[in-house]
């Protein structure tokens, strides 16, 4: 199956795992990994991840966008929701990057509404104190 962006799905999968495990890195909340390529037409996954703050919220999608690029070469199509820091929006094409502030997340709920779409596994270490 080729990715929106004309890559292959693994190397979408590959992006996402990227960013959730940057995301994590930056001590996100509840990193999810969706596979919404049977759902959707416009990408390949779907990470979701929160924040307690707006502040850590622009933090979370600087390191994504720093991991990614470090390590995939990649830059996102489009950035929205830097200025509000509420819902960050990473665009790469086959993989959109979501980062919510906590009350955010829970009211629009991306989990719930494509609930039917597979869970990518995240390779992680746990955090101290975890």
């Amino acid at each position: 199956m080729t990715g929106s962006s004309g890559g292959t799905h693994e190397e979408a999968a590959r992006l996402a795992l990227v960013a959730a495990g940057a995301a994590d890195d930056k001590q996100a909340d509840d990193v999810v990994v969706l596979d919404v390529a049977e759902i959707l037409s416009i990408c390949d996954h779907f990470v979701v991840c929160s924040a307690s703050n707006s502040r850590l919220v622009a933090a979370i999608a600087e390191e994504v966008e720093e991991q990614v690029q470090r390590e995939l070469g990649r830059k996102p199509v489009s950035v929205e929701g830097l200025d509000d820091r509420h819902w960050v929006l990473l665009d790469y094409g086959d993989v959109v990057v979501h980062v919510f502030l906590e009350d955010d997340r829970a009211y629009y709920r991306l989990e719930r509404l494509y609930g039917d779409a597979p869970r990518l596994p995240l390779d992680r270490p746990e955090r101290a104190g975890s």
